[in-house]
């Protein structure tokens, strides 16, 4: 994975009698979703987040953010319908402000963590709406109940970027990075009964082709 910056990376992967590297020789993302080409793709987990916002009894919202994440996107440009997705989260990497909350949130009362270790969403339907705006809709497991959820979905950027290989070296692929938004019903999932309020799911995910 790489940590650093883009452009700390371009510096590190040019050779010395490269050409100079400027922020404007740097690949940048597209907004096009056409732009990233066809092939199996596989989540940047140092690039990519999972947040759930959570209402706290109607006086303001609790924001928690999950640290392990991974996916795989079989991904069609030229027919986004017949795109595949699947995606995890740890349950045990949430990670919260308040100390010792995480462990609590993670016990038999709320996340049954050990019960179930991850949570996950399968997508059966892509359908763009432009080129970097869509839904994506399929099926989320958390706390063992598997229910229908559907994404609003935002492309940041696709195309050419540089990336790290399977050793952490500076390579340049196909890219895709999106902003995902969804709500659920706790109380569909089997959450504690305190839950009663929609809670809003955040995803910032960048995607990297495999080759």
């Amino acid at each position: 994975m790489i940590r650093a910056s883009v452009i700390a990376i371009a510096l590190w992967a040019a050779p010395a009698a490269a050409q100079e590297v400027t922020p404007d020789s740097i690949p940048r993302g597209q907004q096009d979703y056409h732009a990233a080409a066809a092939g199996a793709y596989r989540l940047d987990p140092a690039h990519s987040a999972v947040q759930a916002r959570v209402p706290h009894m109607g006086f303001s919202v609790s924001v928690f953010r999950f640290g392990a994440v991974s996916g795989q996107l079989d991904w069609n440009p030229d027919d986004p319908a017949q795109s595949r997705l699947e995606a995890e989260v740890e349950i045990a990497s949430i990670m919260t402000p308040v100390a010792g909350f995480a462990e609590i949130l993670t016990g038999p009362d709320y996340l049954d963590g050990a019960a179930n270790p991850t949570a996950r969403f399968t997508a059966d339907s892509f359908a763009a709406e432009s080129p970097t705006q869509g839904k994506v809709s399929g099926q989320l497991t958390l706390l063992g109940q598997t229910r229908p959820a559907t994404f609003d979905v935002t492309l940041i950027g696709a195309g050419k970027g540089y990336t790290g290989d399977e050793s952490g070296n500076p390579i340049i692929r196909d890219l895709i990075g999106i902003h995902a938004r969804t709500q659920i019903d706790p109380q569909a999932h089997g959450m504690n009964e305190f839950f009663t309020d929609p809670i809003t799911i955040e995803i910032d995910a960048e995607f990297a082709r495999q080759e």
